[in-house]
């Protein structure tokens, strides 16, 4: 009997199987969760390069239409394929620095439902953004990133970008509604 306990003891058949199938889920979590945090990095860098798009476009011109906004905002949102589009917000505002110092919206309009800046309304702009008697073009987005994944890792993911860009046609881009 107590040889037959050596023999058992001494035994390796089947022990990288046992040590797998301890080791899979780990490996399985792993994979997942880097594929989560790439997924999510790679929409955040997306995130920001349709705002700093949108406030470039609406930049450009001289004065915008809301047929124009539409047509920047797809613009915008080709950019972040292939996550939703949907899930994405979009303010779009003219900020004037008027005679007194103070900064003002002049306009502000929104996609997918974000919340626009009151117009007239003072906001505080940082500083050497907006030239004395200038404008610039403030654009906000916001998108909420829901992993492929589901709630494997972590949950939605509320990711936010704001970027200012100063008119290059006139001194400040007027909205023709």
């Amino acid at each position: 009997m107590l040889n037959r306990l050596k023999q058992l003891t001494r035994s390796t058949g089947g022990l990288a199987a046992i040590e797998f199938a301890m080791l899979a889920p780990v490996l399985a979590t792993l994979l997942l969760g880097t594929i989560e945090i790439c997924n999510a990095l790679e929409c955040r860098q997306k995130v920001t390069s349709e705002t700093a798009s949108v406030a470039d476009l609406v930049a450009q011109a001289s004065s915008v239409s809301s047929a124009d906004l539409t047509n920047i905002y797809n613009a915008g949102n080709s950019i972040l394929y292939p996550f939703a589009a949907t899930n994405a917000t979009i303010v779009v505002s003219s900020i004037v620095n008027n005679p007194d110092g103070t900064d003002t919206v002049a306009w502000s309009q929104s996609y997918n439902g974000g919340t626009t800046l009151q117009v007239n309304s003072v906001v505080t702009v940082p500083p050497g953004v907006i030239s004395v008697g200038g404008s610039a073009i403030y654009v906000q987005v916001n998108y909420n990133y829901t992993p492929p994944f589901g709630d494997f890792i972590f949950r939605n993911i509320a990711m936010t970008d704001s970027f200012y860009c100063r008119p290059r046609q006139s001194v400040s881009v007027s909205y023709t509604g």
